[in-house]
């Protein structure tokens, strides 16, 4: 597998961005922010994605990439982010965390969940995060250096990676100890980009219909929560939360006419379901759930969590009176109803589940959570074919998802298509940076298909155009 996180952080150590004055802030139409192309960031942002994805863990829950994917799109309609070619990656780590890198990465932790209360607390993060892309920060702080070069954008990338994947291994301890305050330089933003960011991103809030006041709450608390930590989170690491920020943020809230929604129930069930998923055990998210239906019998969003839990440890009973209970509020989420297909399934009612999924197809089509779970039902069927026909189609719609492609490889390989089973290897692969496997992959498939001149000069090419794609990310990152 390629893994260059090393020579990403070798690079960063060599280069520590000078600080911005608020004179040296360009405007978007500058001709001093065109010094790094949007090309040149889409195409670095796209290799430097892959080769997190291959180093970092990940959630792959298809109901909360779903909500993050939505969710970022709405806040984009009133952004100024002008390229909308977003991809996404949700880290698995129960830490408060979001970033925007160059080209329209945006990733997430499962723990920005668990840390923001309500839906605009969370907006008031990602709006901030797109204002980033918005404003073109990234290459304006090449602007603020010498030499610019492309080598030293894959270094500014490098503290998001080292973050990202725990920063544990003897090879970052080694250069920490030798270049501690060029990394600490190298991972600050300046002050004038964080605020930049804040108002530009409160300035979103307001138009997306959230509240503004959201964003310095959010602030202030975790302010007073870390206040005395020595080692607080990446966060707030590389978005220094100061009294002059929440100050700032505050004054510039309450300036705003109307004060927009604050929260939502939709919000609040995507966040008991992140909560399960970082517990020790369904059993003792279900102990965490029924204290806070004990304390507030309204929440309905702890009523789907423990609903979700008790399903797990196979309390099915009381996992069905949660949920009818739900139901019987509202028929048609989808949510709910997708809870009703994993209880039906976990009570090896599998039609019950088919129509289930067939009502909540006519209610939601197109949905990436529905058509999951049918691709998931057909599998508990035994009929794999139809399953690989319906993933024939998410593929299409999601062609830079690894965990689609991870699952059409497993589901060729149920069906015997195994060419097949090697080209989507080959995707997944490129996807998550290791190219060698990748193009390993397709040798593998254009071996197989060699008396198919057809199909081996489709593979053939495919092999051409990922080695290019691999030798591209090389001259990129060095």
């Amino acid at each position: 597998m390629m893994s260059l996180r090393p020579t990403l952080l070798a690079l960063a150590c060599l280069i520590a961005p000078l600080p911005l004055t608020a004179n040296d802030l360009p405007s978007l139409g500058d001709s001093s922010s065109a010094a790094v192309s949007p090309l040149q960031e889409y195409q670095l942002g796209r290799a430097w994605l892959s080769i997190l994805r291959g180093q970092v863990p990940q959630l792959s829950d298809p109901l909360l990439k779903d909500y993050v994917e939505r969710s970022v799109y709405r806040l984009a309609e009133t952004s100024q982010v002008q390229d909308r070619r977003f991809e996404f990656v949700l880290l698995r780590s129960d830490q408060i965390n979001a970033f925007a890198a160059p080209g329209g990465i945006v990733g997430v932790n499962g723990g920005l969940f668990l840390y923001a209360e309500t839906e605009a607390e969370y907006a008031a993060v990602m709006a901030h995060e797109l204002a980033h892309l918005s404003q073109r920060h990234f290459a304006r702080g090449l602007m603020a250096q010498q030499r610019l070069q492309l080598p030293m954008m894959a270094a500014m990338l490098a503290g998001i990676v080292a973050a990202a994947a725990g920063a544990g291994d003897a090879g970052i301890a080694a250069i920490a100890s030798t270049q501690a305050a060029a990394i600490q330089e190298q991972r600050r933003f300046s002050r004038q980009n964080e605020q930049e960011a804040d108002r530009v991103g409160l300035l979103n809030m307001e138009k997306a219909g959230y509240d503004p006041k959201a964003m310095p709450r959010m602030f202030e608390r975790l302010a007073r929560q870390y206040r005395y930590d020595s080692r607080p989170p990446e966060f707030l690491l590389t978005h220094p939360v100061t009294e002059s920020r929440i100050a700032d943020t505050s004054n510039r809230a309450e300036q705003f006419q109307r004060g927009g929604r604050d929260d939502s129930l939709e919000y609040q069930l995507i966040r008991a379901r992140t909560r399960l998923m970082f517990e020790q055990t369904p059993g003792s998210a279900a102990q965490q759930f029924r204290a806070m239906l004990d304390e507030h019998p309204e929440k309905d969003a702890a009523r789907y969590g423990l609903a979700i839990s008790q399903t797990k440890v196979g309390k099915l009973d009381e996992a069905q009176q949660l949920l009818s209970e739900l139901l019987k509020k509202n028929p048609d989420s989808l949510i709910y109803g997708l809870a009703q297909v994993e209880l039906d399934e976990a009570r090896n009612r599998l039609n019950d589940a088919g129509k289930r999924i067939e009502q909540l197809t006519s209610l939601y089509p197109g949905s990436y959570p529905v058509k999951q779970a049918a691709i998931d039902l057909l599998l508990k069927q035994n009929q794999p074919q139809q399953a690989e026909k319906l993933l024939d189609g998410l593929r299409l719609d999601r062609p830079k998802d690894p965990d689609v492609w991870y699952e059409v490889a497993e589901v060729r390989g149920l069906s015997g298509n195994i060419i097949g089973v090697h080209e989507a290897r080959a995707e997944y692969f490129a996807l998550v940076g290791d190219y060698d496997q990748a193009l390993q992959q397709l040798d593998f498939a254009r071996r197989r298909a060699a008396n198919n001149f057809p199909l081996a000069a489709r593979i053939d090419a495919r092999y051409q155009a990922l080695k290019e794609e691999q030798r591209a990310v090389k001259d990129l990152l060095g």
